[in-house]
């Protein structure tokens, strides 16, 4: 439960050591690189745009070979989050770096096989579109290249619906020419179409095209010197060399799968390239000199210090951050509240001056998950299978694995919580053993049965509430202390905790609270009289202080009465804390539901399967829905109710120099 110390580290070192000394810094991974921010003459930002390009280039490169091998080859190249990237020993890496031009030159190469198979397939679309266009015109026994004799002219076209012969010569009667000159030829008909050849005389070619025009004639054009059989036959000959082509480039390109990791080193070295350009640009330098600066934890700046001191001559100065500076925020928690801190993250890091809450919070947050989704076999299925995740996939991605560890305490929680109230698959033991054996069998809770004792439940709920959020007052508190802001310690947080205390004695005084939450005890008048006095005291001093950082009277109390206000907000967080209940008992009752309606069948073999199959689908969807629903409300209850008492967020997350690659990754020994 700690927010690492950070300090400011600066490094000098020779230009012609820049290569090694950021590789070197990169493989570390525990420096954050920014701005130097000197106004010396003598230094200049490093400028180098072109070299950016060229790794860019280099990463399309092996991105496209990557692509071509998993659409034309056996082996996917995609890395799973479960299996993880693999491992690469420093002396593999310097290996594929000597062979990094060959590797790049197999790249461009298996790039080009696709491109050709592209063209190629894009040159066979056209031609089966030609072939398709073909089809109805196979009966043609002239080539459509043949538009004009000395005498005569030909049109080839299409009518739109189905012509006959006699109504396409009915359309020249009118004209000039006498029928006997008009030659008209239906190649084939459709009720879509009519495929036509009309011959004429040069002298009518004018007034022929301009009556089929006014038909919607719409004409061929082709510069083919075949007739349209013969074009198909070539057309298919063509195809069947293209497809020839394509099978040809396809064995090809198997044959360079065996460089598929050489394409993935490709593509990580360029990305891990790119990295270090990116850093290059907040480099200044001298002709002979550059420096780097940035933050590093405290903890790692002697392990660090030696590391690079040994690759190469280098000055290194550690300072002390400014209080001006924005210091990045690098979290550490114990391994029970580590997977929660991504859950921090997602709300926003501990600003300045703020302390980590994950360690707290992952208390609440494991015994909140549990109490929503308060199941013992629920809770059973999700340790076994995060269990088997993590010992199966040890090489599992951190992100993954951290949210494996936190369903898999989640998990935990949801048995112990479904052991305390009787919840296995919920009543599934007593409607197995009445159903198929004739007679009930249950297991008591340790504790009590929330379905049958919803107002218990409840009364547990707020109580368990109202506990979250005395912690984050105690968050606060402990803050305010930290930052030595000891008006806030009193004004902020004990006036607050005076008066929700006495207010929560002054409530247990009154019969109508306590015989409606069904509690069997009750304080008595004159304890409720104190604590009514307590309150109003309290909540004076709250409206007297609230606004105290403003000097006009009137304003400093207008903005106290509406910092008091603020109690209908505590009011508020308590009743939201009625979800507890609301989420366990529709998990519970879905639970009994789901039971009942497999038990519906009755006995027998048939009852037997339709059993299964009722209460495997059904407690599949219920746990997923409930599990999910477990996880967001929980997330709500600690981002607004436990957050909102002392919790502002706003830091900057610490982002180090590394190595950050999609298919390796370095063996941590090898670093």
């Amino acid at each position: 439960m700690s927010v690492l110390n950070m300090q400011r580290i600066q490094l000098c070192a020779l230009k012609r050591n820049r290569k090694k000394l950021l590789t070197a810094l990169q493989r570390c991974g525990v420096m954050e690189v920014t701005d130097v921010g000197t106004e010396d003459s003598m230094f200049d930002f490093h400028k180098q745009p072109e070299a950016e390009n060229l790794v860019a280039e280099d990463m399309q490169i092996a991105k496209e070979a990557l692509q071509v091998i998993d659409t034309y080859g056996s082996k996917k190249t995609k890395v799973s989050s479960l299996t993880g990237r693999k491992a690469l020993t420093t002396e593999k890496y310097e290996a594929y770096e000597i062979e990094y031009n060959h590797i790049k030159e197999r790249a461009l190469r298996i790039t080009q096989l696709a491109r050709l198979i592209t063209e190629e397939v894009q040159e066979n679309r056209k031609r089966k579109a030609q072939l398709e266009a073909l089809v109805p015109w196979i009966t043609l026994t002239i080539p459509f290249s043949c538009t004009e004799t000395n005498c005569t002219a030909v049109f080839f076209g299409t009518l739109p619906n189905a012509w006959e012969k006699s109504n396409i010569e009915n359309l020249f009667s009118s004209s000039s020419a006498t029928e006997k000159n008009i030659l008209v030829e239906v190649i084939s008909s459709s009720k879509l179409m009519t495929y036509i050849m009309v011959i004429c005389l040069k002298q009518q070619a004018v007034e022929v095209h301009s009556i089929l025009r006014d038909a919607s004639f719409s004409q061929k054009i082709s510069n083919s010197k075949l007739p349209p059989r013969k074009e198909k036959e070539k057309l298919e000959e063509e195809i069947l060399i293209s497809e020839d082509k394509i099978s040809e480039y396809i064995d090809l390109i198997k044959e360079y799968e065996q460089y598929q990791e050489e394409f993935q080193f490709l593509f990580d070295d360029a990305q891990v390239r790119l990295e270090q350009c990116e850093v290059m640009k907040h480099l200044i330098e001298t002709e002979k000199v550059f420096v780097v600066s940035g933050y590093i934890p405290k903890a790692e700046i002697a392990k660090t210090v030696k590391s690079l001191q040994e690759k190469c001559d280098v000055a290194i100065e550690i300072m002390d951050p400014s209080e001006e500076e924005e210091v990045p925020i690098l979290l550490k928690n114990p391994a029970f509240s580590k997977p929660l801190e991504g859950t921090v993250k997602a709300y926003s890091l501990p600003g300045k001056g703020e302390i980590d809450p994950t360690t707290v919070m992952s208390f609440f947050y494991y015994v909140l998950f549990g109490l929503m989704l308060a199941d013992a076999a629920y809770g059973a299925i999700m340790v076994l299978g995060c269990t088997f995740a993590l010992l199966k996939y040890k090489n599992m991605e951190n992100s993954l694995k951290n949210s494996l560890k936190m369903f898999l305490y989640c998990g935990v929680s949801t048995m112990f919580w479904g052991v305390m109230f009787g919840s296995y698959f919920g009543d599934m033991v007593d409607v197995v053993s009445e159903t198929f054996f004739g007679s009930r069998i249950s297991i008591p809770p340790l504790w009590f049965f929330p379905v049958n004792e919803p107002m218990k439940m409840l009364v547990f709920s707020m109580l368990f509430g109202v506990v979250h959020i005395y912690t984050g007052l105690a968050m606060k508190l402990y803050q305010c202390i930290k930052q030595k802001d000891y008006k806030s310690v009193l004004y902020d947080v004990i006036l607050w905790y005076i008066v929700l205390t006495a207010s929560i004695v002054l409530l247990l005084s009154v019969d109508v609270f306590t015989k409606t939450f069904g509690l069997n005890f009750q304080f008595s008048k004159q304890v409720g009289d104190i604590a009514l006095v307590i309150v109003l005291v309290s909540s004076i001093g709250i409206i007297l202080t609230a606004g105290r950082e403003s000097r006009n009277p009137v304003k400093r109390l207008l903005k106290g009465l509406y910092g008091f206000y603020g109690i209908t907000g505590y009011l508020s967080d308590v009743l939201s804390y009625s979800r507890l209940l609301a989420l366990g008992l529709a998990s519970g009752v879905i639970c009994t539901v789901i039971n009942k309606m497999a038990s519906m069948v009755g006995g027998g073999i048939i009852g037997v399967i339709a059993f299964i199959l009722i209460f495997l689908v059904g407690h599949a969807i219920n746990i997923g829905i409930n599990a999910l629903g477990a996880y967001v409300h929980t997330n709500r209850l600690q981002y607004v109710e436990f957050f909102g008492k002392f919790y502002n967020g706003g830091g900057r997350e610490f982002r180090p120099f590394t190595m950050r690659t999609k298919y390796y990754k370095l063996d941590k020994g090898e670093r």
